[in-house]
């Protein structure tokens, strides 16, 4: 039985941020997470009798994230599309600072982004889920049906691609600032 339209609304109006960054952080594009985030959203309502409470519902739906998003990235070869970031229209749009405020902030977006790809997807899922949805150790496990151990060993392996990454590139763009 799917939920009633106001129970769904409540649900999709409490969880949109959510999902929102979910799918920017596992690697949707900025001009397709929107439309991704309604598919999300439109299978939840239709697997929603499938929920059986085990989890949280956000954990449940960064599930349905994490599969949508794996699906994209598979699919990003055939998409032929050139597309101009959201972030480069923004700083277009502003005024004085804010340009150059919008400016480092898509800098630093593209930046995590890229270092998020360089990671193998399922390390790239546990550090999505703890560091930045803050997600427990025993959640990430439930969800993805693996053992805390194996969560722990994702993360810190994940951490330190990132930390590798982020000093390879200061170190690049120390030398291009000299």
């Amino acid at each position: 039985m799917n939920p009633s339209d106001a129970a769904f609304r409540a649900l999709y109006d409490a969880h949109f941020t959510f999902v929102w960054r979910c799918l920017r952080r596992l690697g949707v594009r900025e001009p397709d997470v929107l439309d991704l985030t309604q598919k999300v959203f439109l299978t939840a309502y239709f697997k929603h009798a499938e929920f059986e409470g085990r989890s949280s519902i956000t954990t449940w739906l960064f599930g349905i994230c994490q599969r949508m998003a794996s699906d994209y990235r598979r699919s990003a070869p055939i998409r032929r599309e050139i597309a101009t970031d959201a972030s480069q229209l923004a700083a277009y749009a502003a005024s004085g600072d804010e340009i150059a405020a919008a400016a480092e902030l898509g800098q630093r977006r593209r930046l995590v982004n890229a270092i998020l790809d360089k990671l193998p997807e399922p390390q790239r899922v546990v550090f999505v889920m703890f560091e930045l949805e803050e997600l427990s150790g025993q959640e990430i496990a439930e969800l993805l049906e693996i053992s805390v151990g194996t969560v722990r060993s994702r993360l810190r392996l994940a951490r330190e691609t990132f930390r590798r990454e982020v000093r390879r590139l200061s170190a690049i763009q120390a030398k291009e600032a000299v």
